[in-house]
């Protein structure tokens, strides 16, 4: 009688495999088709691998517990431990460099503003590595990030008001302590002479539309600050999806176990 813990593992690995067509179709379509922007081809890669693994993975679960293959079906549960392992140290790393840095309140202002020395120092190295920050600007400018604000035409008193984004604050618009006088959302002009700020982004902004604050420390923290909010979210995630696999995993071992005892009694030996 064939068992229930086969069935299972058969039955959640053609699921995956059903799900692996589609991610893995969208990483060749996007490395294919040409043109694309610097975050699509960003994306390319990671889709076709993940796509391929879950793929290979399912496959050898699915051939390994709907056929009996013992040598499949270890393989499988194999990759299935390193995958368990490897989440969940990716869980605690998140929250480990997630917990430092939070946006700072202005006065005035319904928006924080942001800045790169608050957060991890992993964090940090990552934002400002030329080659890294380069391919993030470009997605920035990709996703128009500031359109919204140069289309609102609010006043000065409705702008301090509003609630930006991390990558709005940091990015569309100048820190608060630079001093700059209110034009536009995306347009700032430079204080009477005699002002001064150590803030070195006070020198780095440009009312040009590619330039803004893309350059600026806090451009960089608004983009660790939008980062951090989605690890947070992500390792709850993983959290739940560990569990999930724990239990994959232990039913996987009772298929095992049911191959080897199967194919045991049927070489004429005992379990």
């Amino acid at each position: 009688m064939f068992r229930l813990s086969n069935n299972l593992i058969g039955a959640l690995n053609f699921i995956t495999f059903l799900l692996s067509v589609p991610i893995l179709g969208g990483g060749i379509w996007l490395a294919t088709r040409g043109g694309g922007t610097d975050c699509e081809k960003f994306l390319q890669t990671p889709m076709i691998v993940l796509g391929a693994f879950l793929m290979a993975v399912s496959l050898a679960g699915l051939v390994g517990a709907c056929c009996r293959n013992s040598l499949l079906l270890w393989i499988y549960l194999f990759v299935m431990f390193i995958l368990i392992l490897l989440l969940f140290c990716f869980t605690i790393f998140a929250f480990v460099v997630t917990n430092k840095g939070a946006g700072q309140v202005t006065s005035y202002r319904g928006y924080k503003e942001y800045r790169l020395g608050d957060y991890s120092h992993w964090l940090q190295k990552r934002v400002e590595n030329t080659k890294n920050w380069a391919k993030i600007r470009s997605c920035l400018s990709d996703a128009k990030v500031c359109r919204s604000l140069q289309e609102a035409s609010q006043s000065f008193e409705q702008f301090v008001k509003d609630n930006l984004s991390p990558i709005q604050s940091g990015c569309c618009t100048p820190p608060s302590e630079c001093g700059f006088l209110y034009e536009n959302a995306t347009a700032w002009n430079k204080p009477a002479a005699g002002f001064t700020s150590n803030n070195t982004d006070c020198e780095t902004w440009g009312n040009d539309e590619s330039t803004l604050c893309y350059g600026c420390g806090s451009c960089k923290a608004g983009v660790i600050a939008n980062i951090k909010d989605k690890w947070k979210k992500i390792a709850i995630l993983n959290i739940i999806i560990l569990v999930f696999l724990v239990i994959v995993y232990s039913i996987g071992c009772c298929a095992f176990r049911n191959n080897r005892r199967d194919n045991a009694w049927k070489g004429g030996g005992y379990p």
